[in-house]
């Protein structure tokens, strides 16, 4: 028998009470024991909860509790869950965690602290979708040459309504923020620091590599407009906001930013709120992951998935995969050095000259155009939408610094990647 407390009983500690009941039977015939989920800590024992175990206030009440054998840490936040989980670890207790900010920044800390002491957190990246176990086990005898992947719902969602019920993006938030998708400042998510903590602790996995999300380069989907997605329509690409990663020689490519991509790719058909993740390992190719990536149930489905690991093992695996000394050394690749396609959204004056202008000033910076598409703005001015063949992150910058304080160009020009 393993005891359980819950910290933080929200809508996913609750899912994970209650499918513990709920499932009791089917649950403790897999894990080959019984798990008993033996109390809940919350910050206000006055509010109503959906929960019949037992709830407290006092988190070093279960801490010290020599009874308790896993601690499930669904608090959130960083600091006060570091100290919590810190805690719970040097206790012996094994943890299991839905926390992907407290991982983006501590995860090699605590897994030193660890050791041999079971630490699981499969429902920190992309909800009930099994990522963190494919990764450590069902393609540990991969090189993982790539990753990339729909890792928030929120965005997806957004991208999705503006795609294909024409919605503007301000409308489009509204909405989301009224459905319960999108908080009310929703920068987190549209901003894309969600999705970049989640791919932080997949490459950790893949590549050993250890970055904090300040280390990055990470964009949102605030930016994108109509003319976005009609140039996207016009060429056959769907938007959608990636985290991506990438070994390049010795380094690793991590960032988080909007996309053009190919409508041929299986990563367009992932629509609403759902999450998806395709892996391409030097020996199996590509992999695809795809499933609700939140929601109470489906998060609370990989905590549990986490538990029943435990009771099976008993004894903890290296947390994040690996033993560092057997990793081959990469490094993280500098923001420049980033190599890619790039679609830019110019509006310029519509006068003899202005192409010719924006074209030499792209020439200039070693960039050339491989699509166009132009739109009236008004009587005066139009949208310039094209893409380019492969550049440098660096070079694209400087054009878009040059352009910006070009005359004829009307308004800050807007950039989005694009992954052929």
């Amino acid at each position: 028998m393993l005891k359980i407390a819950i910290i933080g009983v929200g809508t996913v500690g609750s899912s994970v009470a209650n499918i513990l009941r709920d499932n009791k039977d089917i649950i403790c015939s897999r894990a080959g024991m019984q798990l008993i989920p033996s109390i809940g800590v919350v910050n206000n024992l006055n509010k109503k909860r959906d929960v019949s175990i037992k709830l407290t206030d006092d988190i070093d009440l279960v801490l010290e509790d020599d009874s308790i054998d896993i601690i499930v840490e669904l608090m959130g936040g960083v600091t006060q869950a570091y100290e919590v989980v810190k805690k719970a670890l040097t206790k012996g207790k094994a943890v299991v965690t839905a926390n992907k900010a407290l991982l983006a920044y501590h995860r090699y800390e605590l897994q030193e602290l660890a050791g041999d002491i079971p630490f699981e957190f499969e429902a920190a990246v992309a909800g009930g979708i099994p990522i963190i176990n494919a990764l450590r086990e069902g393609l540990t005898a991969n090189h993982i040459e790539s990753m990339k992947g729909i890792m928030n719902g929120t965005c997806n969602y957004m991208l999705t309504r503006m795609i294909n019920d024409g919605v503007a993006y301000d409308d489009i938030l509204k909405e989301s923020q009224d459905l319960g998708y999108a908080e009310a400042d929703p920068s987190f998510d549209v901003g894309g620091f969600d999705a970049a903590h989640k791919l932080l602790i997949l490459a950790s996995i893949a590549y050993g590599i250890d970055a904090k999300p300040e280390d990055i380069l990470i964009e949102g989907i605030e930016n994108i407009t109509s003319e976005d997605i009609e140039f996207a329509n016009e060429f056959d690409y769907c938007v959608k906001l990636l985290g991506i990663a990438k070994k390049v020689g010795k380094q690793i490519e991590l960032r988080v930013n909007s996309a053009f991509i190919p409508n041929t790719q299986m990563l367009t058909k992932v629509d609403g709120v759902m999450n998806g993740i395709s892996v391409i390992g030097d020996k199996v190719g590509e992999t695809m992951y795809y499933g609700a990536g939140a929601g109470g149930d489906a998060t609370a489905s990989a905590v549990i998935a986490n538990i029943v690991d435990i009771a099976r093992r008993g004894k903890g695996s290296p947390m994040l995969g690996f033993k560092s000394e057997n990793l081959e050394n990469l490094i993280l690749m500098s923001k420049d050095d980033i190599k890619t396609k790039y679609y830019l959204r110019l509006r310029v004056e519509d006068k003899t000259g202005a192409l010719a202008k924006v074209s030499s000033i792209l020439a200039n910076h070693n960039i050339s155009i491989e699509k166009m598409l132009q739109k009236p703005v008004n009587k005066t001015c139009v949208h310039l939408l094209l893409s380019t063949h492969t550049c440098m992150e660096k070079d694209i910058n400087q054009a878009l610094k040059t352009l910006e304080d070009e005359i004829v160009v009307t308004k800050k020009p807007a950039m989005i990647r694009i992954e052929d």
